[in-house]
């Protein structure tokens, strides 16, 4: 709009102007300021350069080259009569185009030709023609003007006359074709316009006669038949209505009855479609088609919504209705869709809500409003299927990104009613929103159809296009004959200045006129007015006139038959005006009445009892009630948000007119606007030739930008430019450029218009950044949110609010500081000031508001500070507009205040925090802090007085009087009672802080969260949040903050919360935690957290420096066969393995090694073996591991790469597999998990091997600090102690990552010359680290999600071709975020990128894959990795990265640990995960972290890698500190003492409390007590650190953990301590410590076990089982436990504990193993199988607990249990369904397995045929049966002491090692037997003995052998009098359920007499104990 070139032509003309002064043209800027503060005066005949019938409206795609305004295409081949021909016009147009630079001769061509084809008066097209053309050249200008039909004609029949299709055409048949059409043309009857128009097939629209109204924006002329009259008060135009439409030729009317049974039912009552829906339906309800539905109000646009609503519910319904045409009933699947309904007002909201739900309500489908008076919560969002909304809301919905995800992308369906809204202020954010769902449409390729509804508009195509319709198909158009009823318009001008006296008495003087008329004739009449006030003051009027007039009668309702009932309702009715106004036939109606008044207003007026209803413009909206008549009363509107009296709006008038006219009592509808004289022509003209609507996006851009940046949809300069492209501002910019202030060259030069919205987005982004919104990186062009940007967008906060804040804040601000900010902001601006409020607001300000405004009142500032301050205090103006005002200011501020609450944290400034969130709960509450918090409930007003009067009568004082006391203080007792129950509901939480620091600069802090009140669910609903937060006591600077939730159903567990601060110099004496309640005043607690016993421990990191050293060659090794071993892979040692080479391999030393993951550790370890077997022959090396996963990675690796070559034996010991003693005696390497070694080294005095181990490898050992950290430090103490009492050095190798206190660490291993740390940066290949942090997304999924775009961007930054490993926290979140990269790939030009195969070696791996999810990522090149996957999925997705054929892996933890899959690029997605025992999110460990990062760098491929980790915002400065300076390592042996004390009881290693002392400096712990005394609670003052009574008050702590340990231990009956401090095993000891279970477990089972158990008390004690605490329970599985509860024997609520409590999981899987039933997800198998692996362990113990407490039948219950474990199947089944082929159901037979296992082959056989066995299982149903043993028992060896049992097995063993067969137990087991020595008859149980069998010493049971087997029981002594006594020997299956073999009533022999009395008190230890473990 201001190139120079126009600039210079404007001033050249400046006379012209004053010449053509008269001439109302558009003002145009010419100082070049942007077109955002350009005004178009839409009012003017006049749009500039954009007749509505723009040439663009009617191009069709075919003649796109029309862009180029080329019209001219065959000049010199066209004929006819005159000169003034095509070429001549041509011509003369480059003639003057050449004079005027910068103006082409075709776009100039194209201009004039425009303006001839335009519709306008001769008059006007001749200025505009000057004003183009200038005066210079006149002469043309009157020659055009004469031949101005020519010219048109000759153009447009060029145009037209172009030859169907492609068929040349000679020069004769052109001219002839020419010269027809010319005919044609000029005998035309109306000149139509330039280009023919495209029909649309759905635009009904009738130029025929009596509609001389154009719906393209064109005055032809009024419609027939109107005319204009003058009164001496008034001017009335008088516009008659139009013919009703018919239904056209050839259509009818669509019966319901033809519909199918959705509808059928839905549209019930009805008995055809009117005749727009029967044309709509086709598209509406047969396709997914987006539509845009143009109707006149009232043609029933909402049942065509409803339509598409059904069309959408069909796809989710069963049977479906379009197949099934007869159905009728039909199954919603309602959780799968969302249908969102954006309506532009709240009160259209609510009447289309109720409309919709009460139609749906049959198909179980709610509806429900979402908008600002109306908050749904999540559980409601979630059972809602239609959303009715508002633009604002849905926009603050959409903008969270992920807050409503759950909501967001299941929509469907998206319904925007009043599309014309766009004209409107608010329409800017309409575009953004369809902008959003457009591109989310692309972006996720999922289908959400968008259906606009709208009053007709001339510009329908442009806003079709905007919504993406397609115009063949889903544009539809209905013009005005689709009015139910005609409407006859009647438009009053009122004379008098307008706002004078004069001009409002002759205003009310007409309206009465009017309503007088219309009453004569019968009529109902509705009086709009446009206050609440003025509704009652009209009714007064039109009485008062009807009074001195004396046509009362007119009114008088009496004759009615329905007015003796309503004067009996007005009784119960609660406004006094509406009583007296009844009774004369009139009612008012506006939004500040009661409901029920209102409906009661609505339906006397519906009945007719009253006349004349006066109402506000909500009435038209939101309720459906026509009126014969409507008259519009004045036009002027207050609008509180500009501040001002603007114009009633089009949208309003039109809307109002539609509410004249009933369909069932009229023919015509009649609708009267009175305004005033001035503005009568823009009313006629707007509502009877409306204008284009345009676009007002431009004006929102900046905030709409800011909003899409912070949803990370728009992250660069060219997806901002897309974005607008998605705008209605750029349909319209393409149509009507000159609007929006573009020159024709532009848009030729660049018809999409790229670099005017660059220059928009660019404009914008600077402002924002200005503003510190975000950041705009001008030479990459990137643009990147920051939190002020995010807050702003969340709270719906202006850009220029932002600047103002942000150069207003200030960190100690007070209240009144805070409220002037607030009233400076933007959103207060267009408050103004009226005189007539002038003395209400001084009077506010002076007697009812507490802070001082500075200045007058007449400022916009001023006022809204007041208003805010009265507002709080409750106080209510009694002016209308100033009412008004304060609603609109309360709302706004509560709003700002909340934002600057989040500002205010986000700088952390704590004293501003707690200021301002105090004021947004004031604000919300409407309540001073100074005053009560009891105010906030419902308490007489005189004792609230009465507490406000008395001085400190804080919450706290007041919960510890009594009721009566209470009671006293505010003089009334019963309020006493009332307050002590809200004082125990008032909700505030107590917080107890724990400190520990973990280096000099860090210090993590601990707190527990308690609740101090009883829940109420009136008071709380379902949740109570808090913001806690830490700050500094002097500078109230804020180290952390989180927001706490705190819900009803956990308000009795536990809450802790966990975090680490950074400590700086100065430390401040103490620091504060707050903890201040979300929405209650005054709940806030306080705790101060002092520093005073804060010790500080000395950050000693000691780092080796690698130093610059010659490679050494592997030659060095000496050793033939390890050169050529490691000759394969490397021929030098890296730098890192040059430099402790020596020390490893020729040394003896212990070595503690520290170096980053990748370093090449393992090599490391290798060298230290090779000494071990160079220097000690003979001797075994244990390498140990934390993770199963690192030792599987380690035997793999080296049982190919070592073993096999040099012939060494390799042995595996973990959980999994456990080989025979013999296999382990034999090995050379053992590698194994701490918890084996722990378990196997515990009884090392008899084990020889564990002895002969001379060197210990203990991997990542900087796990010391995590759970399994006291395991390790219990090894290493021990082999310490063993090599200590053998005399035998043991070496020890430890590895890890560097850690921060090396030195302790290495102290402890006795390390000397041998330590090593080196640095992080000691990468073979370096590491290029980020941290991101995000800001806290409320809700874990929510925040994964928002990582999800930067995933990908950090990808196509860093690693756009090269392998990436994307780590998350969950096995939900792979999937998840696999799908969002897939759609994210879906954007881009190549959507498979990150797939490297062709298509057949695709299918060909897909027809491997199991898992749906796998399979759908791995089409696009993305592999998942998790312990939920099978096997071969794993393995396939790690082999197809591996090979680089897909190039992303998306992974949990485990895969860090477990494979070494290295890749290019790391991300960290998220540093938290959800841990079941806290039921919320954990953070990992560092070390995690740190071994995700090892995996980044492929030292073969890369030369550098790189690391991305996303964390949350408080956690970064952790992080960067950490991952620099590495982690001190501190223990954790002090919370697992017990179980570790006890083994070395049982062991006998400790046998007084001394020992165990002594016992505890071996460890650690011991080390670390020292150094950081506060962080394991020894409180120290700093002065006394490091003396000696230092060491005094360790010592005594020390003493002080054992006694504890010990006591807890002698509770669970496993030692037995004496006063002399002697410390005894017990037998239930051994058990444990034998067994490796928590001394806790023991416990329960001793407290709980009983005889005559059933079986399933046996089920329960094992599942309670301590080990089963650390099963993880993820989210929502305790929804998964109620359903599989149901499904199983056992209830899992027979605990009593919830559905969310491991040991109940346990439960239930335990039982789903016996029932043999297919788990719901995968992650339920992986646990189960370690439940299984669990179970033996528990139950063997169990069974040797219930020995040792002597209970037969309980022990036999028990051993029952551990055979259905093993078989998987109930003790109530067959004994032979454990067979294959058989269901348990279907056997009737119930022969045992002793019987079975006797048959012969052909017997076998026999058996398999009755029990109907499928053929294809019989041969396995043969073999499995001749597994089943077959045992002779005999006993032997009787004697009065012992007695020896022998088992033979009668047939031969058929499997390896005597293996059972149990194909569902995961792990191979051997058979084993119970032999029990026992009373069946009193149910004693005397000895138990487990016996396996064996072929001799030394040899292994074979396959085909007979073994044996001897269990030599002791008995115990019998009584004095020794008499002879009677036995039963049992001899029961460990594996087969009630496989058993009994000898009963076996005779002991009396004891021989011998004299001498030896004293019998030492007996042999009681029952079977000693023997239980000779297994």
């Amino acid at each position: 709009m201001s190139s120079d070139a126009e600039a210079r032509w404007r001033e050249q003309f400046a006379a012209m102007k004053s010449a053509l002064a008269d001439l109302r043209l558009p003002t145009t800027d010419l100082n070049g300021t942007s077109r955002e503060d350009t005004d178009f005066d839409f009012d003017d005949d006049f749009t500039s350069g954009n007749s509505g019938d723009d040439v663009w409206d009617f191009i069709s795609d075919s003649e796109g080259d029309l862009y180029s305004s080329d019209f001219v295409e065959d000049a010199d081949g066209q004929l006819g009569e005159g000169s003034h021909r095509s070429t001549w016009f041509a011509n003369q147009c480059a003639a003057v185009a050449s004079k005027k630079d910068g103006l082409s001769p075709n776009a100039f061509q194209a201009q004039i030709l425009e303006l001839l084809t335009s519709k306008r008066a001769e008059y006007e097209v001749q200025s505009m023609l000057t004003d183009l053309v200038g005066f210079d050249d006149l002469d043309f200008v009157t020659e055009v003007l004469s031949h101005k039909d020519e010219i048109v004609s000759s153009f447009v029949s060029q145009n037209d006359s172009r030859p169907a299709g492609n068929r040349l055409l000679s020069k004769a048949e052109r001219e002839e074709a020419l010269r027809q059409k010319d005919w044609e043309h000029k005998n035309a009857a109306l000149a139509p316009t330039m280009h023919k128009e495209v029909q649309y097939p759905h635009v009904y629209r009738s130029h025929t006669a009596g509609n001389t109204l154009s719906h393209s924006g064109q005055r032809y002329a009024l419609p027939t038949g109107s005319e204009r009259k003058t009164f001496d008060k008034y001017e009335e135009m008088f516009v008659p209505a139009g013919k009703p439409g018919t239904v056209g030729p050839g259509r009818r009317l669509l019966p319901i009855s033809e519909m199918d049974g959705l509808c059928r039912k839905t549209f019930k009552g009805y008995k055809t479609l009117n005749r727009m829906q029967s044309l709509v339906y086709p598209v509406a309800y047969k396709t997914s088609e987006n539509m845009l539905i143009c109707a006149p109000t009232g043609a029933g646009k909402t049942d065509a919504a409803m339509l598409t609503i059904l069309q959408t519910i069909g796809h989710y319904c069963t049977p479906n209705p379009i197949e099934n045409n007869d159905a009728s009933d039909f199954g919603v699947d309602a959780d799968e869709f969302k249908i969102v309904y954006v309506a532009p007002m709240k009160a259209l909201a609510a009447e289309i809500t109720g409309k919709l739900g009460k139609r749906l309500a049959w198909l179980g489908i709610r509806a429900r409003e979402y908008t600002g008076d109306m908050h749904l919560t999540k559980a409601e969002i979630v059972q809602t299927q239609i959303i009715v909304t508002t633009p604002e809301k849905w926009d603050v919905i959409t903008r969270k990104g992920t807050g409503d995800t759950e909501l967001v992308q299941k929509v469907r369906l998206l319904i925007i009613d009043e599309v014309h809204m766009l004209h409107d202020e608010r329409g800017a954010v309409l575009e953004s929103l369809v902008a959003r769902t457009e591109r989310q449409v692309e972006s996720t390729q999922s289908l959400i159809r968008i259906v606009g509804l709208s009053a007709t508009l001339p510009n329908f195509i442009d806003v079709s296009d905007f919504l993406k319709v397609n115009r063949n198909q889903g544009l539809f158009y209905f013009d005005a004959s689709f009015r139910p009823v005609p409407l006859e318009q009647h438009f009053i001008g009122v004379k008098g200045k307008a706002g004078s006296k004069q001009s409002r008495d002759n205003l009310d003087q007409v309206a009465f006129e009017k309503v007088k008329e219309m009453l004569e004739q019968d009529h109902q009449v509705m009086v709009f007015v446009h206050s609440r006030r003025d509704t009652l003051l009209s009714a007064k009027m039109l009485y008062q006139k009807a009074t001195e007039n004396f046509c009362i009668d007119l009114f008088d309702p009496q004759g009615h038959p329905g007015y003796e009932q309503a004067i009996r309702d007005m009784k119960s009715c609660k406004a006094r005006e509406l009583r007296d106004l009844v009774p004369k036939g009139l009612g008012i109606h506006h939004a500040g009445m009661t409901r029920s008044d209102r409906n009661l207003m609505e339906r006397l007026f519906a009945e007719g009892v009253i006349k004349v209803l006066c109402c506000t413009a909500t009435l038209a909206w939101g309720v459906n009630l026509p009126a014969a008549a409507v008259v519009i009363k004045g036009t002027q509107v207050y609008s509180a948000q500009d501040g001002k009296f603007i114009d009633l709006g089009i949208l309003d008038v039109l809307q109002i007119f539609g509410r004249a006219g009933r369909p069932q009592f009229e023919d015509v509808g009649i609708g009267m606007i009175c305004t005033t004289i001035d503005k009568l022509p823009h009313y006629l003209t707007a509502v009877t030739e409306q204008q284009p609507i345009e676009s007002k996006f431009s004006s929102k851009l900046v905030d709409n930008m800011n909003a899409e940046i912070a949803l990370g949809t728009v992250t660069s300069v060219a997806e901002a430019v897309q974005w607008i492209g998605y705008s209605y501002l750029f349909v319209r910019m393409q149509r009507s450029p000159m609007t929006y202030g573009i020159e024709w060259a532009e848009i030729r030069d660049d018809p999409n218009l790229v670099q005017r919205r660059r220059q928009l987005v660019i404009q914008a982004a600077r402002t924002l950044q200005k503003s510190q919104m975000i950041i705009f990186n001008e030479i990459t062009e990137e643009l990147r949110s920051k939190d002020v940007g995010r807050i702003a967008s969340q709270y719906y906060i202006q850009q220029s609010t932002i600047e103002i804040f942000n150069s207003m804040m200030k960190p100690h601000a007070s209240e009144a500081d805070i409220l002037s900010m607030i009233s400076m902001s933007g959103e207060f601006d267009n408050i103004q000031s009226r005189d007539s409020e002038a003395d209400e607001l001084t009077y506010l300000r002076k007697e009812i508001i507490p802070c001082e405004v500075s200045g007058g009142i007449d400022t916009p500032q001023a006022k809204t500070n007041i208003l805010l301050q009265s507002y709080i205090s409750r106080a209510q103006p009694e002016d209308f507009a100033l009412g008004n005002d304060l609603n609109y200011v309360a709302q706004q501020s509560g709003r700002i205040c909340r934002a600057l609450f989040m500002i205010a944290l986000n700088r952390r400034w704590g004293h501003q925090c707690l200021v301002l969130l105090t004021l947004a709960k004031s604000i919300e509450k409407r309540l001073w802090p100074y005053q009560h918090p009891l105010h906030q409930f419902e308490l007489p007003k005189p004792v609230l007085n009465q507490l406000d009067a008395k001085e400190s009568l804080t919450i706290e004082a007041m919960r510890d009087m009594q009721s009566a006391e209470i009671g006293g203080l505010v003089h009334n007792n019963n309020a006493g009672k009332k307050i002590a129950g809200i004082l125990n509901t008032f909700p505030t939480v107590s917080v107890e802080a724990e400190i520990a620091p973990l280096n000099r600069d860090v210090l993590r802090i601990k707190l527990y969260i308690t609740p101090e009140f009883k829940w109420n669910d009136h008071t709380h609903g379902t949740t109570e949040s808090f913001y806690i937060w830490v700050e500094n006591s002097e500078t109230s600077e804020i180290y952390h903050h989180e927001y706490f939730i705190l819900s009803r159903r956990k308000l009795y567990d536990d809450h802790e919360l966990n975090f680490t601060i950074p400590l700086s110099d100065p430390l401040p004496t103490q620091i504060y935690v707050r903890a201040v309640s979300d929405k209650w005043l005054g709940a806030e607690t306080v705790t101060p957290v002092s520093f005073q016993h804060l010790i500080r421990p000395d950050t000693e990191s000691v780092y080796t420096d690698l130093l610059n050293l010659q490679p050494l060659s592997i030659s060095a090794l000496k050793n033939d066969a390890l050169e050529d071993l490691y000759a394969q892979r490397f021929q030098y040692f890296n730098p890192m393995q040059t430099q402790i080479f020596h020390t490893l391999y020729n040394t003896s030393a212990n070595v503690l090694l520290g170096s980053p993951t990748g370093s090449g550790k393992t090599v490391a370890a290798e060298l230290a073996m090779w000494w071990a077997f160079r220097e000690k022959p003979g001797s075994k090396v244990v390498y140990i591991a934390p993770m199963k996963a690192l030792v599987r990675e380690r035997v793999k690796d080296w049982g190919t790469r070592l073993a096999r070559p040099l012939g060494l034996k390799l042995v595996e010991l973990t959980g999994d597999n456990t080989p025979d003693t013999r296999t382990i005696k034999d090995a050379d390497i053992i590698v194994t998990t701490p918890e084996k070694w722990d378990g196997i080294s515990r009884s090392w005095q008899t084990r020889g091997y564990v002895r002969q181990v001379s060197l210990v490898i203990i991997d990542e050992i900087h796990l010391l600090a995590g759970d399994r950290g006291p395991i390790l430090e219990i090894i290493v103490s021990r082999m310490n102690y063993i090599a200590e009492s053998t005399k035998n050095s043991v070496r020890l190798l430890g590895m890890s990552t560097a850690c921060a206190n090396a030195t302790d660490l290495g102290n402890w291993l006795g390390v000397k010359e041998g330590l090593f740390n080196f640095r992080h940066s000691v990468r073979p290949v370096p590491l290029e680290l980020y941290i991101d942090g995000f800001p806290e997304v409320r809700g874990f999924c929510p925040l994964m999600q928002s990582m999800n775009r930067p995933t990908f961007l950090a990808v196509k930054t860093h690693s756009p071709d090269k392998p990436v490993i994307v780590f998350v926290p969950s096995r939900r979140q792979t999937r998840l975020t696999a799908k969002d990269l897939i759609n994210m790939c879906g954007m881009e030009d190549n959507p498979r990128r990150f797939l490297h195969m062709d298509e057949e070696d695709l299918q060909l791996n897909l027809a491997r894959v199991k898992d749906e999810a796998l399979k759908e990522a791995i089409s696009f090149g993305i592999g998942l990795h998790h312990a939920g996957l099978v096997e071969t999925d794993r393995q396939l997705a790690e082999e197809l990265f591996l090979n680089n054929k897909i190039q992303i892996l998306i992974a949990t933890s485990t895969l860090a640990w477990g494979v070494n899959l290295p890749a290019h690029l790391v991300v960290v997605k998220g540093t938290q995960f959800y841990d079941a025992k806290i039921e919320g999110y954990k953070d990992m460990d560092l070390t995690d972290v740190l071994q995700m990062l090892g995996r980044a760098g492929r030292p073969q491929f890369d030369n550098s890698g790189v690391a991305r980790i996303f964390t949350q915002d408080a956690k970064k400065d952790f992080y960067k500190h950490f991952l620099h300076t590495g982690f001190p390592v501190e223990s954790s042996l002090h919370s697992v003492l017990d179980n570790h004390l006890c083994a070395e009881v049982s062991a006998e290693t400790i046998l007084t409390k001394q020992d165990a002392l002594d016992y505890l400096t071996w460890t650690f712990f011991f080390r670390r007590l020292h150094k950081n005394p506060s962080y394991y609670g020894l409180e120290i003052s700093a002065e006394e650190h490091n003396s000696i009574a230092a060491q005094q008050l360790a010592n005594d702590f020390m003493i002080e953990m054992v006694n504890k340990s010990l006591e807890e231990l002698a509770n669970s009956q496993c030692v037995e301590v004496f006063p002399n401090g002697d410390v005894d095993p017990t037998p239930l000891g051994k058990i444990m410590s034998y067994y490796y279970l928590s001394h806790k477990t023991i416990r329960y089972l001793a407290k709980h076990a009983k005889p005559k158990a059933s079986f399933s008390d046996v089920l329960l004690w094992m599942s309670s089982a301590t080990e089963y605490d650390e099963l993880p329970v993820r989210h929502n599985e305790d929804l998964i436990n109620a359903e599989l509860s149901r499904n199983l024997p056992f209830d899992g609520s027979s605990f009593g504990l919830p559905m969310w409590d491991p040991h109940v999981k346990a439960f239930l899987l335990l039982q789903a193993h016996m029932s043999r039933i297919d788990l719901p997800i995968t992650d339920y198998v992986g646990d189960q199988t370690s439940v299984l692996d669990q179970a033996i362990r528990i139950i063997q113990a169990s069974i040797d607990v219930l020995t040792e407490l002597g209970y037969l039948s309980s022990c036999l219950e028990m051993m029952k249990l551990l055979q259905c474990v093993k078989s998987a199947r109930w003790p109530e089944d067959a004994p032979l369904s454990i067979l294959p082929g058989l269901v348990p159901e279907k056997v009737k037979d119930s022969t045992l397995l002793q019987k079975l296992s006797t048959m012969t082959r052909p017997q076998v056989e026999q058996l398999a045929k009755k029990l109907h066995v499928p053929q294809s299982q019989q041969n396995k149903f043969g073999r499995a049966a001749s597994i089943i043993p077959n045992v002779s028992v005999k006993t032997e060896d009787v004697t009065a002491l012992s007695l020896t049992v022998s088992l033979k097995r009668l047939n031969a063993i058929v499997e390896r090692e005597g293996r059972i067969y149990a194909p569902k137990y995961p792990k191979p087991q051997s058979e084993g037997w119970f032999v029990v020595v026992c009373d069946v008859a009193r149910d004693e149980i005397i000895a138990v003995k487990r016996v396996g069998w064996s072929q001799g010493p030394g040899k292994s049971v074979g396959v085909g052998t007979k073994p044996t087997a001897k269990a030599k029981l002791k008995l115990p002594e019998p009584d004095r009098s020794g008499k002879a006594r009677k036995v039963d020997v049992l001899v029961v299956s460990d594996a087969y359920v009630g496989l058993e073999y009994r000898v009963m009533g076996v005779d002991i022999p009396a004891l021989p007499m011998v004299d001498d009395d030896v004293d019998k008190s030492k007996t042999a230890a009681a029952g079977g104990a000693g023997g239980a473990s000779a297994s």
